[in-house]
């Protein structure tokens, strides 16, 4: 499992009332919100105080302290860039493997552009002479997907909730991310899903890896989908992404545009504000 090492669950500002496996959650306060350029110069300029391994995962990346001397937060640090002709994966072989620290800024830029706000904010910033992916670490986390299915628990608005995971779903096949996982889905004590570690997301393919569950869509999202042209995903995601890339990913817009089409009005819906998360009933 590859992901952030979990909060705890039974933080000391949470309540958890199971009833009927649905959870309702008592948050606290929250501190004042950063825009993405604030995270973005932050995570570019602030020192490394500390760090340490991150206990989950098989990509050796870290978690890095940082401080501006105002401001103190985390850092998620991934350096891997690896290319191998052939790799044993969960699906069988793979030729032609990539797994690489470009890819979480390139999955942030893109996500930025569609209005998801499911990816966290992430730079490029060198760690210890290696060029790395320093993204924002996830906070007030309660819990991971995993988790969340090993104790059968139900958010409070099982509609939001529909909503959020209709996107994550879409972003993935639109990146064509191969290795999203349970431990890598992190749910905030507002019961926000947060997307994280995607190193091995843009393969090769041209196609839609699984139509079928592409079961609805934000309108604001479609139309920012079906906008998406070569030139502005290429200033989005600058070197972090091949021209190939960039070309396959559009074939696969072109597929899920049509997808939705043919599904029709009843598949859009209006998305409530993510940053509220799915906390409310």
């Amino acid at each position: 499992m590859r992901a952030h090492a979990l909060a705890p669950v039974l933080a000391l500002s949470i309540a958890l009332i199971l009833s009927g496996g649905r959870v309702r959650t008592q948050e606290a306060p929250s501190a004042p919100a950063l825009t993405d350029e604030q995270m973005e110069a932050f995570l570019l300029k602030a020192r490394i105080v500390q760090s340490r391994p991150v206990s989950k995962g098989v990509t050796g990346s870290v978690r890095a302290t940082l401080t501006d001397g105002t401001l103190t937060h985390d850092a998620h640090v991934q350096s891997i860039d690896q290319r191998k002709a052939s790799f044993q994966g969960r699906d069988g072989i793979e030729f032609n493997f990539r797994d690489s620290w470009h890819f979480n800024i390139a999955a942030y830029k893109i996500d930025r552009l569609l209005g998801l706000r499911l990816v966290p904010v992430a730079v490029k910033r060198s760690w210890r002479g290696t060029t790395s992916a320093f993204s924002w670490w996830v906070d007030d986390v309660m819990m991971d997907e995993g988790e969340r299915l090993k104790q059968k628990l139900l958010p409070p608005n099982m509609p939001c909730w529909t909503e959020q995971s209709r996107l994550l779903r879409m972003f993935d096949q639109l990146i064509d991310n191969s290795d999203r996982n349970i431990g890598n889905t992190l749910i905030t004590n507002r019961w926000r899903i947060w997307a994280i570690d995607h190193t091995r997301a843009f393969r090769f393919s041209k196609t839609l890896r699984n139509p079928a569950s592409l079961t609805g869509i934000d309108r604001s999202v479609l139309a920012r989908l079906e906008a998406l042209d070569f030139d502005t995903l290429k200033r989005a995601v600058e070197r972090h992404l091949t021209d190939a890339d960039v070309r396959n990913l559009l074939e696969r817009r072109d597929a899920m545009v049509q997808h939705y089409k043919q599904l029709g009005e009843a598949a859009l819906y209006d998305r409530r504000d993510p940053a509220g998360g799915c906390s409310g009933t």
